[in-house]
């Protein structure tokens, strides 16, 4: 076995810099245009089969280096008997907004959190070549409240920010709680064959520095602590914080995943050399094209140095990208194939 992701995450020499592509099973794939033109995106989700088979998609087109599980962030609250539907993002009908709301909610075994994402790895697993690995995933818990307290994605999730000030016990009660699910859902998927998993807490940039660390981090280091102690590897990814990146750099993972507008190489000089970093092109370059994207490409491969460097980008591919640029981003990343 031979996977490139697995090594750079364990601090060791690789032939040449690992890829995959956030969101790489999605909208900009034909194929998988053609299958939600059949099946609603919670019907995708929902069926192992259907998963599996659109989380290897990308696989059957590109070398890539890992397969991530096609599944959404809001998968595991269905174990909280909470109903998520998407229009187009997550929409809860009854946020959770009182004492009684949150109080109420279960801690349900780890059987009952998205058995369809679990079975869903289990199939990816079966057919994936050894080489490649696969990826777990699940939102922070920041992230996670974040759509159960506002009811949907709203600009800059007022209500949320207002719970964390006004009643800052009940936030960290909740946020209790979604550590708790999450580190049982991570585990689990691990246990279904998942190698590493990363962590998004999309939504860490809505707040400052202080209060991000002090409403925020505890409860993320408690998430990633449990989830190192079943010995599973983490990749945590923050979008929108380039003021948060050095408040991040002690907290347990194996590899940091950040966004474009974070410089990777002054980011890798601050942390160890045993610690991946992950990224970073802007999703928008590829839109420019395939000869855009070699040249963005390569100039990210000169400034950031191979010792663990995990290419992807700095947030999830776009719909709209040319299958050509990823394409020449793939090419560019196995032709320079600098190891170290």
């Amino acid at each position: 076995m031979n996977q490139l992701l697995m090594q750079t995450l364990r601090g060791e020499p690789t032939e040449r810099r690992p890829l995959w592509i956030m969101r790489q099973a999605g909208r900009y794939l034909p194929e998988y245009r053609s299958l939600r033109r059949q099946l609603s995106f919670v019907e995708l989700c929902s069926r192992p089969a259907e998963a599996a088979e659109v989380t290897m998609m990308p696989l059957r087109r590109f070398p890539l280096d890992a397969a991530i599980v096609f599944a959404d962030i809001m998968s595991p609250v269905a174990a909280l008997g909470i109903d998520v539907d998407f229009a187009p993002g997550p929409v809860i009908e009854s946020p959770l907004r009182s004492a009684n709301d949150i109080h109420d909610l279960p801690d349900p075994p780890s059987e009952e959190i998205a058995p369809e994402v679990i079975e869903t790895l289990g199939r990816v697993k079966a057919e994936l070549d050894e080489n490649v690995a696969l990826l777990g995933f699940s939102a922070g818990p920041w992230t996670l409240a974040a759509y159960l307290v506002e009811g949907q994605g709203k600009r800059g999730f007022p209500t949320l920010r207002s719970m964390a000030f006004g009643a800052p016990e009940l936030l960290d009660d909740l946020m209790g709680r979604l550590v708790r699910l999450c580190a049982k859902y991570l585990v689990a998927q691990a246990r279904a064959g998942a190698d590493a998993v990363q962590v998004f807490e999309t939504w860490s940039g809505l707040l400052s520095q202080g209060d991000w660390s002090r409403i925020v981090k505890p409860h993320l280091r408690t998430l990633l602590e449990a989830v190192a102690e079943a010995g599973v590897p983490r990749i945590l990814f923050l979008q929108e914080a380039p003021h948060l990146v050095d408040q991040t750099l002690d907290l347990p993972v194996d590899g940091f995943s950040v966004d474009w507008r974070v410089d990777l190489a002054s980011v890798m000089e601050r942390i160890p050399e045993t610690t991946a970093i992950q990224g970073n092109l802007d999703p928008a370059t590829l839109l420019a094209g395939p000869q855009v994207t070699a040249a963005a490409a390569e100039d990210l491969l000169r400034h950031v140095p191979a010792r663990g460097h995990i290419v992807n980008l700095g947030h999830g591919i776009m719909p709209q990208t040319p299958i050509e640029s990823v394409e020449a981003l793939v090419e560019v990343v196995h032709r320079a194939g600098d190891g170290y």
